[in-house]
């Protein structure tokens, strides 16, 4: 897995070099070398600056022509687009469809087509204008041809070779592409290349990942159709940006495809427009194209002169190339050749090959840093860097600094700096490993080894610096609290292993050091085992027995014996991985043994996992060889039993997971006494959450949390970069429902208790729960005939059995009724009765949740409710909700109780005949409703003797509390009752006009509001205005002026008091007489002021007349 992070550097190349309507066409680095091909001529760069790691400026290198041979072509119009070789021979595709063969010796073989014989119409001329591996300019696409013979006037404008699977891929410019099988001995024996298959005609350039056995085949649609070789050039899968909002009409057509080091990961350039890398899984793993939209039915119209500046490669892409490690990919766009780009990738520890295997922590390197992932228990996420002096003169370093920033996951992200003496001299980073623990990292690049202490933050490298040139680290391990080297000695050409304890790196603390039979291709470690494969397919299990205490104080020596050696013929190629599976249960053999009672964990491991490059993963019986394979396209897998000695292990009781090529999903294997040993249950089957998105990688799982950690690619943008910075961004996926419900299908009720008991106080518990549920209930009424009315006898208690279990299980926890009805809220309410059939009777838990005062969750049955148990009941129960939610204070929540009593009591109305109604069994529901109208209801309104008792009866509740709040002057609440409730308030007051709206002294009047309402606070100010308002429409002059005065509104006051100075007169004397009242004065004159003026204008006019 592959993840860009940081800034793309820019690297400049000398001007002038190449004319400016040209481009850089094709790349390749070795070491510090880069070669750039133009259409005309090849130039070779060189980094400007000695002992860089990487190039940051480029100038051209010396380069000298070693053999110059003119090749015997006899015609004049043919072009050369690339060439395929093995150690003996290579292969030329030429623009008039044929092969020309050339051995390494300089002899000519000539020319000749697949499957006829060699002609000699050849030309000496080179193609003027190619993509370099890719589509030839300037010749026209013919139409793909009908039938199953080769064209012969169809240029070959790219050849790709897969020597493991004896395949040549030929490339016409129709978009056809060709695959040939190739003799055994070599493409020297042309004669033996014949076609076998042709693929789709619109191909426009392809490559090839010999260790993963795919193709990768670009199209003009701007799609790569990824083919697997092993199962008979089969369609895997497509990939493209369509799904994103981008077709083919904004990034053209692919442009070139290049495959990570590893073949595990491939990049794509579009020749209009982006670059972007995908997993063989098919997860897009970074885009340079700024992302508008999943599922877009159109792409998005592009305004170059909108954030353009901000995205790299806008133009298109002309090359890419990896480097040698994979750190690192180079790009240039697409009609320039002034610069190249460089994007930095980190890598993920795979559980692959030589290098342990992490747990506690996910750690991802890049060439001179780190980058883990870890639980926390708070919801922060952390974002370290750690950076030391160069200079240093001891062997332990502590951290500089490091800053947080909170995202919504509850997962730690670190960034460290490998410490920077050692990566100076060793860059780059090789491997990395972290300890079982998780308290210590383990990092080597090409000489020696450091450890990281994550605890407190500390380095600790060799001492001495002879003793670090002299280690070559091939792969890590961590056995307990000691570090074990796969060591390679230049000298002699052998491997080693290498065991030191953390706490010292020296010579002098050298544990042991064990000679390897050859170079070892896949290590792995178990307690006190350690599994070392070599090629082809020798396997060795050495025990280790410690004597002594690991303590710096004392003296500790180890031994490392044999105790189990294999040889295993296969045809099958050599594993990319395997891991240990520990025992989870004894062996018939050993079931009347001795040792049956002795713990399991201490067992030698009798099985273990093999995975290989095509993805196929089968288990090995390490005691008579025998190996089964249980399934394919699988891309990576974790071992979770017996990983953990902690009680917090979410996953003990599985045997491990794998994330599948095919569907991006999770498998999970479960141990089993049966005739099978392993049973397979699919995720995706009942759990299409764990079918992870498309942008989403897993890295790992944290057995603690129950989580499955993984990564997606995120940018950010600032005004002072030319570019954006890509992020990495760790996601969280819980596995906790799926690891419940397997162990309720398996009838382990008290572990499946245990285990969500283990976690309750998890940030995701509730959701896990839901989950568990919907999808124990979905796949119930998913099945055939699930109609529970037409089932019965034992099969249907069967097939509800898991579903009781599910709820008997989340009974245990307070979140049991939230569960039941958000899984209700998302089901068809056909299937309700089946769910509350085995959840419990849904009064009984609206009521239950009504005596917790839990009116959220209470209200969300109601719905239930009306339909399991009709609307009378609904109607009743909502009604005394409404009740306690304005007693609460929940206006909203009773807003929404009020929508629903009208509509439902609408339904009531409309029932289909009276005889019907009498005759319901929910006839109590109407009586109740009538009495308890007549005992609330203030018959104040003829109005109310026209509605239905169902109207009434909300209307009195509603009548009731507003008369409650106004009587108590608690207006800030009956500002939230009205607009929660859409209650009438101008009705209202009208008819209490002399009721409990009345003011009886105005000084008193004010002085109780404004302290009710503090004119301080904004939201107080607006429910005054509010207020206000509603009194001038029913022409309220009394609360009128007192919510003028709260509000200091001189014209609303002026327009009452102009008409009647009486009034005002009152008022002024009022305001001046109260103490408490100064901060009222400047209003004052300010109306004296505008009322002097109205009675001085008065006046003039009466003059006049």
């Amino acid at each position: 897995m592959y993840m860009a992070y940081g800034w793309p550097q820019v690297i400049p190349l000398l001007p002038g070099s190449c004319p400016s309507s040209q481009r850089i066409v094709y790349l390749k680095l070795a070491g510090k070398l880069l070669l750039v091909v133009s259409p005309s001529h090849l130039e070779l760069w060189g980094s400007s600056q000695t002992g860089e790691r990487q190039p940051s400026e480029l100038c051209f290198a010396s380069m000298s022509l070693l053999l110059s041979e003119q090749v015997p072509f006899a015609g004049e119009d043919l072009f050369v687009s690339n060439f395929v070789r093995d150690g003996k021979t290579m292969l030329l595709g030429l623009s008039d469809g044929c092969l020309y063969s050339i051995s390494w010796k300089g002899e000519f073989g000539g020319a000749f087509t697949i499957g006829s014989q060699r002609s000699d119409s050849n030309d000496d001329r080179l193609l003027p204008y190619t993509l370099g591996n890719g589509l030839v300019s300037g010749v026209d696409s013919a139409a793909f041809a009908s039938d199953d013979k080769i064209s012969t006037k169809s240029a070959i404008v790219q050849l790709e070779l897969c020597t493991l699977s004896k395949l040549l891929f030929v490339l016409d410019s129709d978009g056809t592409l060709v695959v040939c099988s190739v003799n055994k001995k070599g493409l020297k024996y042309t004669e033996s290349i014949k076609a076998e298959k042709k693929l789709a005609g619109d191909a426009v350039c392809a490559s090839v990942a010999s260790e993963q056995q795919i193709l990768a085949v670009g199209t003009r649609k701007g799609a790569v159709e990824l083919y697997d070789l092993s199962q008979s050039v089969s369609l895997l899968r497509t990939v493209s940006l369509h799904d994103w909002g981008y077709s083919a009409d904004y990034t053209g057509p692919v442009n070139s495809i290049a495959w990570t080091p590893d073949n595990s990961a491939f990049a794509v350039g579009w020749k209009s427009r982006g670059l972007a890398v995908w997993s063989v899984s098919g997860c897009r793993l970074m885009s340079t194209v700024r992302q508008i939209g999943l599922s877009s039915s159109s792409s998005p119209k592009i305004n170059p002169n909108q954030d353009s500046r901000y995205e790299p490669l806008m133009n298109g892409t002309s090359a890419i190339q990896w480097d040698e490690y994979g750190y690192r990919l180079f790009a240039t766009e697409e009609a320039s050749c002034d610069r190249i780009l460089a994007f930095s990738f980190g890598k993920c520890c795979l559980n692959r090959g030589v290098s342990g295997k992490t747990y506690i922590r996910q750690v991802m390197y890049g060439e001179d840093r780190l980058l883990m992932v870890q639980a926390e228990d708070t919801d922060d996420l952390k974002l370290l860097h750690l950076k030391l002096p160069v200079e240093y003169q001891h062997s332990y370093y502590p951290f500089c600094f490091f800053f947080m920033s909170r995202l919504e996951t509850n997962l730690l992200h670190i960034i460290l700096l490998v410490q920077v003496s050692y990566i100076t001299q060793n860059w780059p980073v090789q491997h990395v490993a972290a300890s079982e623990d998780g308290q210590y990292l383990a990092i080597a690049g090409l000489h020696g080894l450091i450890l990281y202490d994550v605890r407190f933050k500390k380095w600790r490298v060799f001492g001495d610096v002879s003793q670090e040139q002299q280690i070559h680290c091939k792969g890590l391990l961590w056995l307990g609290k000691i570090v074990v080297i796969c060591n390679y000695i230049e000298t002699s050409e052998t491997y080693e292993l290498l065991f030191y304890p953390r706490y010292h790196l020296d010579q002098s603390s050298l544990l042991c050091r064990k000679v390897l039979l050859g170079k070892p291709m896949v290590m792995d470690v178990y307690q006190d085992y350690i599994l070392v494969s070599y090629h082809p397919f020798i396997i060795h299990v050495y025990h280790v027995k410690l004597y002594g205490e690991l303590t710096p104080s004392s003296k500790a020596y180890l031994e490392l014996s044999t105790v189990r050696e294999l040889s295993i013929m296969t045809a099958k190629s050599h594993p990319a991985a395997m891991r240990f599976v520990p025992d989870q249960h004894p062996r018939e053999r050993e079931v009347d043994s001795d040792n049956l009672s002795s713990d399991l964990s201490d067992r030698e491991p009798s099985r273990c996992l093999i995975l290989r490059g095509n993805g196929e993963l089968s288990l090995l019986d390490l005691v008579d060889g025998r190996e089964r394979e249980l399934t394919d396209s699988v891309e990576l897998f974790w071992v979770t039993c017996g990983q953990s000695e902690e009680k917090t292990n979410l996953v003990e009781e599985v045997s491990w997971l794998d994330y599948g090529l095919l569907h991006m999903c999770l498998t999970v294997w479960y141990p089993s006494l049966g005739d099978d040993p392993f049973i397979q249950e699919d995720f995706l089957q009942l759990d299409p959450e764990l079918e992870f998105d498309r942008e989403v990688y897993p890295l790992g799982l944290l057995p603690n949390v129950g989580v499955v950690v993984g990564v997606s690619q995120r940018m950010s943008f600032s005004a002072s970069a030319e570019f954006p910075c890509f992020e990495p961004t760790p996601q969280a996926q819980t596995i906790l429902h799926c690891l419940l419900r397997h162990l309720l299908q398996r009838d382990k009720n008290e572990e499946a208790l245990l285990l969500a008991q283990l976690s309750a106080e998890k940030p995701h518990f509730s959701h896990c729960l839901e989950w568990l549920l919907f999808t124990v209930f979905e796949a119930d009424i998913s099945r055939p005939n699930a109609n529970r009315s037409q089932i019965s006898g034992p099969g249907h208690l069967k097939k509800l059995s898991l579903l009781r279990k599910a709820c008997d299980l989340i009974k245990h926890f307070p979140e049991y009724y939230d569960v039941v009805v958000n899984v209700a809220r998302k089901t068809d309410a056909r299937h309700w009765a089946d769910l509350f059939s085995a959840a419990g009777i849904s009064t009984t838990l609206f009521e239950d949740c009504f005596q917790r005062r839990w009116y959220r969750t209470a209200a969300c049955y109601i719905l239930v409710i009306a339909k399991l148990e009709g609307p009378a009941v609904s109607q009743y129960c909502a009604l005394r909700l409404l009740q306690a939610t304005l007693d609460e204070s929940l206006y909203d929540l009773a807003g929404e109780l009020v929508r629903f009593l009208l509509r439902s009591g609408r339904e009531i109305e409309q029932a289909p005949t009276e005889a019907d109604t009498l005759s319901s069994p929910k006839l109590l529901g109407f009586l109740i409703f009538g009495s308890s109208h007549k005992k609330s209801s203030l018959d104040k309104s003829s109005s109310f003797k026209e509605q239905s008792p169902h109207v009434a009866s909300v209307k009195s509740i509603l009548e009731s509390h507003a008369s409650y709040l106004m009587s108590g002057k608690e207006l800030s609440k009956l500002v939230a009752f009205v607009k929660g409730t859409q209650f009438d308030i101008v009705d209202f007051l009208q008819r209490e006009r002399y009721g409990c709206a009345q003011l009886e002294n105005f000084a008193a009047g004010l002085e109780l509001i404004g302290q009710k309402l503090q004119m301080s606070e904004l939201q107080n100010r607006l429910d005054a205005e509010f207020l206000l308002a509603q009194m001038c429409s029913v022409k309220f002059k009394e609360w009128i002026v007192v919510l003028a005065t709260l509000l200091q509104r001189s014209e609303v006051l002026y327009d009452i008091f102009r008409s009647d100075l009486r009034l005002w007169k009152a008022y002024s004397m009022t305001l001046q007489s109260h103490l408490g009242f100064a901060q009222y004065h400047d209003l004052l004159q300010i109306l004296e002021e505008k009322l002097s003026a109205t009675a001085g204008e008065g006046s003039s006019r009466g003059s006049i007349s």
